[in-house]
């Protein structure tokens, strides 16, 4: 088995600074295994739970960009992220363990109409701190129409995909699977692993791609 190591030396969001680095890697084909180091050699602290998982994401939207999902894919955060809650995963010296010794899996890979690969949380929000106004369809199943306070997705380590509900304050939200989940409004602006995008958009998708992602998992 021939690994490569990914480790973060720059903003988890220096997309071509990932890009340049992912395709340098996979130029090797013999390669089998990409392991994900989220975290920044200078640092002494951990990343943030939402930077390590905006960093994963990006590596692995280098990846499906390249085509090379067959390659199996090891994270290896210093802490709990969304994405390790989301996919069952270690984080910390266990993480290490199962990246250079487990098993890898086949599972859901999502992703936006932007090509940004989704592996924690995203959510619809409408702009400026306003309801969201529109209204929101997993699959052919309607969330919502008209305003809510937001729309919270996930991806999940099983088919359809993903994962999405109408959040609310004091109720208990109802989850709707799917393998897509779009939102269509007047005033949306999409927030990816706790960052928001302040661009205003009339339409967000988040769907599954049409290969998935190899993953070592427990």
């Amino acid at each position: 088995m021939s690994f490569a190591l990914i480790s973060q030396a720059s903003r988890s969001d220096d997309k071509t600074a990932i890009r340049a680095a992912v395709t340098e890697a996979v130029a090797d084909p013999t390669l089998t295994r990409l392991l994900v180091e989220p975290r920044v050699a200078e640092r002494v602290a951990p990343t943030l739970a939402d930077e390590a998982d905006t960093y994963f994401a990006h590596v692995l939207a280098a990846l499906m960009l390249s085509e090379r999902l067959d390659v199996d894919v090891a994270f290896l955060p210093a802490e709990a992220t969304d994405a390790t809650k989301r996919y069952g995963l270690p984080h910390g010296p266990a993480a290490r363990e199962l990246a250079e010794h487990g098993t890898a899996t086949s599972v859901p890979l999502i992703r936006d109409d932007a090509a940004t690969v989704l592996v924690g949380r995203a959510r619809h929000l409408g702009a400026e701190g306003a309801k969201l106004h529109g209204e929101t369809y997993v699959d052919s199943e309607r969330l919502f129409r008209g305003e809510v306070r937001s729309i919270l997705i996930e991806p999940t380590p099983t088919a359809p995909g993903l994962r999405a509900q109408v959040e609310r304050l004091l109720l208990p939200a109802r989850w709707v699977a799917g393998r897509a989940a779009q939102t269509g409004g007047t005033n949306i602006v999409v927030e990816r692993e706790g960052v928001v995008n302040p661009r205003v958009l009339k339409r967000s998708t988040f769907y599954r791609h049409d290969t998935d992602l190899r993953l070592v998992r427990p």
